[in-house]
């Protein structure tokens, strides 16, 4: 057999080669739609990584962008990992305090950032001691006409001094590709180094059809940002895999913005996190007009509630829960029906898609107890949930502390398998509810309130409470019409949850607070409201 390196540059060489005209479409920050090839975007990506080699940019350089999902991120990611430097996409939704921290600990030596972030990186810049080149990405136009910033240059002028038939180099594939950081995990931000060997890998498990069966045929919007898990979970990587039209939004991620996108473009998949899409749906409703022609959805993140499969379905898209993390690449889990699932009746099915799924190859998984045995794969037993596999981290960058346990990375999370291999996360380690001796689920229990008429969205978070140690808190955001009461979401959970689950009060609030991921904050809720029940015992 051929022994040829499994590298990133061959994603794009393939898209070029055999799926040269299908079309990259882009909502720039600047506004207008624009629109080219792969075979553009493969020779500008190749310009792009000449410009940064004649800059001195060599091998397993750290190359960071402050940037939204749009064609200049595109050939930043392809024209750097094909280069063999390192992309390091940062995410700007961060404090400036925790940005200088990544970029610093990662040693980039070049920034490009988008217009919108200029004031920004002004007042980063004094602190970025190893970026020698800041490029702003856009135009000559765009360029300030005073700034902090040293010697800032433009994207479109810096890309033009490079070779368009530069060649591709041929390395080991267990070098690095790409650096994320995430940010869940207690301390500062860490690293994750993937290689381009776990990328490709990872790539064709995702485009398959036990996981996100994508084709030529496809056009694909990911509505998750290239700043997270890998490029925008993979998808940067899959489309031009399989020759897949690519629809690239930029910041606008309003439900409107997304809803145009996609009867412009004919979209038949998206993917994102579970708030992004409640937006979207509920725009749909109100439109009367159906998804257009959205197929399938992925959505991970959180698990999505039962009220938006069931809705999204009515319209006639499937919907994919998978699940995954930074540290994963991300994608580990499907839930593509099992061979009993698909004879179910619709209710469990239904049941299933709420749930993480099975493993697809290449990760393996395991429920295991604080010593690491292997629990029963009863549905009941719940342990630590374990995963390993070639796209599964092995430390965290630049961090000495061993991580694995016997060769297996603990995700943090609580979970449970039943026997027909489905995984249930019962929480996170962090986020579970102890409330006098016994475990209450906090995930379960938002999951089947934001299923209650007038209620939009919903958290639920464990405080400190004087006889109980630590009782539920549910926070809601409510419809804006018809928003329920405090008293139809508790009668609405009757029944559905054991009596000692049953949050002892109901909040109102405008909005909750979700961060890169589409995860809600419920650190900032556990502050906020952290002596609720205490204040009213003393009251």
């Amino acid at each position: 057999m051929q022994n040829q390196p499994l590298l990133l540059s061959s994603l794009l060489r393939h898209a070029d080669r055999f799926h040269a005209n299908t079309e990259i479409v882009s909502r720039t920050v600047e506004g207008p739609i624009h629109r080219y090839t792969y075979r553009d975007a493969a020779r500008r990506a190749r310009q792009l990584a000449s410009a940064l080699q004649r800059h001195g940019i060599g091998h397993s350089d750290r190359v960071a962008t402050l940037a939204w999902n749009n064609y200049r991120h595109f050939e930043i990611e392809h024209g750097v990992t094909g280069m063999g430097a390192i992309w390091h996409a940062i995410n700007p939704r961060l404090i400036p305090a925790q940005l200088i921290y990544i970029a610093n600990h990662a040693e980039d030596k070049v920034l490009f950032f988008e217009s919108s972030f200029l004031p920004l990186v002004e007042k980063l810049a004094p602190d970025l001691p190893t970026v020698g080149l800041f490029v702003l990405m856009a135009d000559r136009a765009a360029l300030p006409a005073v700034t902090s910033i040293p010697n800032l240059q433009c994207y479109e002028d810096f890309i033009s001094a490079g070779d368009e038939g530069f060649a591709w180099p041929v390395f080991d594939e267990l070098s690095a590709s790409s650096l994320f950081y995430t940010s869940g995990t207690t301390g500062n931000p860490k690293g994750v180094l993937y290689s381009h060997r776990s990328d490709v890998l990872h790539c064709l498990s995702i485009t398959g059809v036990y996981s996100m069966g994508l084709a030529a045929t496809d056009t694909i919007l990911p509505m998750t940002p290239m700043f997270h898990a890998n490029g925008a979970w993979g998808f940067t990587h899959a489309a031009p895999m399989v020759g897949a039209k690519l629809v690239l939004p930029g910041p606008r991620m309003d439900a409107a913005s997304i809803a145009e996108l996609i009867e412009m473009e004919g979209v038949t998949v998206t993917a994102g996190v579970p708030t992004l899409y409640s937006k979207l749906l509920q725009h749909f409703e109100e439109q009367g007009r159906g998804a257009g022609t959205m197929q399938r959805l992925v959505v991970a993140g959180s698990a999505p509630a039962p009220s938006m499969i069931e809705g999204f379905e009515r319209l006639g898209v499937s919907v994919n829960h998978v699940w995954g993390m930074t540290e994963t690449s991300p994608c580990g889990t499907s839930t593509q029906p099992s061979r009993r699932t698909a004879k179910a009746s619709p209710q469990e099915q239904l049941g299933r898609k709420t749930m993480q799924g099975t493993p697809v190859y290449g990760v393996d998984v395991k429920i295991a107890d604080e010593n690491g045995n292997e629990m029963p794969h009863d549905g009941k037993s719940s342990g630590r949930f374990m995963v390993r596999g070639p796209w599964v981290l092995s430390g965290y960058y630049r961090d000495e502390k061993p991580l694995l346990e016997d060769g297996w990375f603990n995700t943090g999370d609580l979970a449970v398998m039943d026997d027909d291999n489905y995984i249930q996360l019962t929480d996170r380690a962090k986020d579970v509810i102890k409330s006098g001796g016994e475990w209450i689920s906090s995930i379960d229990v938002e999951n089947l309130a934001a299923g209650c008429p007038g209620v939009a969205e919903a958290a639920v978070i464990g405080i400190p409470h004087p006889q109980w140690e630590e009782r539920p808190l549910l926070i809601v955001v409510p419809s804006a019409s018809e928003p329920a009461t405090a008293k139809a979401v508790l009668s609405f959970l009757e029944g559905k949850i054991a009596k000692w689950w049953m949050p002892d009060d109901v909040i109102f609030v405008e909005a909750l607070t979700y961060g890169a991921t589409g995860k809600v904050q419920k650190m900032e809720l556990r502050r906020r409201f952290a002596g609720h029940y205490t204040s009213q015992k003393s009251a």
